[in-house]
């Protein structure tokens, strides 16, 4: 990677963050006609950043959760949904910036950054696109993920791990692939769909080549990732299924069941937008399907199956691991020089929703004590 691009990669992370943050640092809301106003204190309780930041101050001890006197009225049990990576390296970076809430963005910017150079090493290695650069800056810009990345949130880390997964597997290099794919567990549940999409893989070469490679097995330290992380719920809630019995847990219930608004993490009707999404993405997977690249077939299609089961009004942000492969799938459209216009002409709507999000999507907090 020229020094060139590596730079403007990092420039356009930042910058757009930092133009983000603007009007809530300036007090300059107003200007945009939002009646409501605030600091950074709104980037610091956007959902659900501060409930990883507890984990990373408490290591899920509930006692420890309990001595810091937090206002959230939620049981001690429910950090147990917020898995221990991102809150491990909370915790790493906090002692060098003096604080857990700038910890909380500065590791969500960091691996933002860590993000957008491999998504251009890995499009660029694999010969997927030949725009690579512009393809980067269209993944950083999805509304939704625009958001995720300049706040508080796992997505960016688990994004990372995925790709980088998926990248060694493709490489043949298994063992470095069980370890990204372990650690993506660690972050996000379903990083667990690695071990499927990879046992698609393995099953495709059996039927064709009808051979065994050991090295396959390396591919078992998936699940092991999942297990070290019910094995630390069980020393620190004695219930190695505490993430199950978290009382926030998202319903998994039947295909499409998000479109009901009698569901708890719905109660809503204003649904368009999903089909939108739900469209996009399994054309998407349908573009991906003769790609000589199987394990980018087979994840997107787990996880897209996995996704129409789940019942949240916030689906666009469980569908994020979906965007990539769409980035690879529709390359060609979202690189050409229409869509350039297109993405320049609109990118002041993806601002304006964006600060309208930050502003309407917090975490009421009125002691900011116990996390100072």
């Amino acid at each position: 990677m020229k020094l060139r691009t590596l730079f403007s990669i990092i420039a356009v992370v930042l910058g757009s963050v930092l133009l983000l943050y603007l009007p809530f640092v300036t007090n300059t809301l107003a200007y945009f006609g939002f009646s409501k106003t605030g600091g950074m204190n709104i980037i610091y309780q956007n959902y659900d950043g501060l409930y990883y930041v507890i984990p990373a101050m408490t290591g899920y001890v509930p006692k420890a959760i309990e001595a810091l006197r937090f206002e959230f009225s939620l049981p001690l049990e429910y950090y147990a949904a917020h898995l221990p990576l991102y809150p491990f390296f909370i915790a790493l970076l906090a002692p060098f910036v003096g604080s857990y809430l700038v910890s909380m963005i500065g590791v969500n910017l960091i691996f933002s950054i860590l993000l957008a150079l491999f998504f251009y090493f890995f499009i660029k290695n694999l010969n997927l696109t030949k725009h690579p650069l512009f393809l980067t800056v269209i993944l950083l810009f999805l509304p939704r993920f625009f958001v995720i990345r300049s706040v508080g949130a796992p997505e960016p880390l688990f994004l990372l791990l995925v790709l980088g997964s998926l990248f060694f597997f493709e490489k043949k290099r298994y063992l470095l692939a069980g370890i990204l794919g372990a650690c993506s567990v660690m972050t996000k549940i379903p990083g667990i769909l690695l071990f499927g999409a990879y046992g698609l893989v393995f099953l495709e070469r059996l039927i064709k080549g009808k051979s065994f490679n050991l090295r396959w097995l390396w591919i078992g330290l998936i699940p092991v990732g999942l297990l070290a992380v019910f094995g630390l719920y069980q020393m620190q809630y004695n219930d190695f299924f505490a993430f199950f019995h978290t009382g926030g847990v998202v319903p998994i219930l039947y295909p499409f069941s998000v479109f009901n608004d009698a569901g708890r993490w719905v109660q809503t009707v204003w649904l368009e937008e999903i089909v939108l999404y739900f469209f996009i993405y399994l054309f998407a997977i349908f573009m991906l399907k003769d790609s000589k690249y199987r394990s980018l077939f087979y994840f997107p299609l787990l996880f897209f199956i996995a996704s129409t089961f789940v019942q949240h009004r916030d689906l666009s942000r469980y569908l994020l691991p979906m965007w990539p492969f769409a980035c690879i799938a529709f390359e060609q459209t979202l690189t050409s020089q229409k869509f350039r216009f297109v993405f320049y002409l609109l990118l002041p709507a993806i601002y304006l929703y964006a600060w309208n999000f930050l502003l309407g999507n917090i975490i009421p907090v009125s002691d900011w004590r116990p996390f100072l």
